[in-house]
């Protein structure tokens, strides 16, 4: 007598983490490593400078910079104007490719030296959707990232006019993200691990779950926008562990580095959602109203957010640095 094989129920099957948080959050890689946007499949992408420099470390990307290099060459550009075509080039390059693995949309950052050059900031975003509809990608699959600084936040402002979508990055205090969706920027980047890492070396003291500072902080800005009906997506961003991650899901997005993402998709524990817009709606909070002198003074006596900005504008800087020398060694 044979017996039957039962097939488990479609509810039965039980989904990792990474997959449960698919559900009602979109992922985002944080990584220019193609292979490993390929094995997670997320939604979308974020690269910036460091990681595309990391990248370019590896053998199997060697060929994205000798190929642009060889394009660029002629380019009749020379000295400081022609390392930064090529690092332009190169970062559209790996914009593109990311492209054409993910379904959605990749971020590409401008240089971080501009982050308070109003001007200069357009101009940089300006020239790389250019490349990119070189390219033939259209504008809705690409957002500019930008420092939340008050210029950056501005220019970020004037490029949504002009359908040049942007992501905030940087970004450690309600004021920059309240100040963001005035601007009606389509996302904005809260990094929750560099909040996390001043709280723990200023109290000398570890944190996890519901108490750590930087899933409050992103807990904070999600309830205001959606209490107050603003469009601008939320994305977490910079995380240290899973913990962080699992606090906020049910964000708009976050963006998750290869070998967290690993992380969760090992574990088949279940996935609570914690942020709701059902929920912040009933949240019994104050309007911010905000003008220049306000946001500048606000941002300054929030010691934790002035101090990460200035110090990830300047860490970002340096990599641009790093990968405009390691192109000139190559030409």
């Amino acid at each position: 007598m044979s017996t039957a094989v039962v097939e488990p129920k479609k509810s039965e099957t039980k989904l990792n983490q990474l997959e449960q948080i698919k559900q009602f959050t979109k992922v985002v890689a944080d990584t220019a490593d193609f292979e490993s946007i390929k094995e997670f499949k997320p939604q979308d992408a974020t690269t910036n400078p460091s990681l595309v420099y990391a990248a370019t470390q590896k053998e199997q990307y060697a060929h994205l910079l000798k190929e642009v290099l060889a394009d660029r060459k002629k380019s009749g550009l020379s000295g400081a104007a022609q390392i930064e075509d090529i690092c332009d080039h190169l970062l559209v390059q790996f914009g593109t490719d990311i492209l054409e693995i993910v379904p959605g949309r990749v971020s590409t950052e401008t240089d971080a030296r501009l982050s308070f050059d109003f001007e200069g900031s357009i101009q940089k975003a300006r020239q790389l959707i250019k490349l990119y509809e070189e390219r033939k990608i259209p504008r809705e699959r690409v957002l500019i990232k930008i420092a939340s600084t008050w210029e950056g936040i501005n220019a970020a402002e004037q490029l949504q006019k002009e359908g040049i979508k942007c992501n905030l990055t940087l970004m450690f205090s309600l004021p920059q993200a309240v100040r963001a969706a005035e601007a009606k920027v389509q996302l904005i980047s809260p990094f929750v691990g560099r909040i996390y890492d001043w709280y723990k070396k200023e109290n000398k003291r570890d944190y996890s779950g519901p108490e750590d500072p930087g899933v409050q902080s992103v807990q904070e800005i999600y309830t205001y926008y959606k209490k107050f009906g603003y469009a601008t997506e939320v994305m977490g961003a910079s995380f240290r562990n899973t913990g962080q991650i699992l606090e906020l899901a049910g964000c708009d997005c976050l963006t998750i580095s290869p070998e967290l993402m690993k992380e969760l998709s090992e574990s088949y524990e279940p996935v609570e959602r914690k942020l709701a817009p059902e929920k912040a709606k009933q949240a019994d909070i104050q309007r911010l109203e905000l003008d220049e002198k306000k946001f500048r003074w606000l941002l300054n006596e929030n010691a934790m957010a002035y101090e990460k900005t200035g110090e990830g504008i300047r860490k970002f800087a340096v990599d641009v640095v790093k990968l405009e020398k390691f192109v000139a060694s190559k030409l």
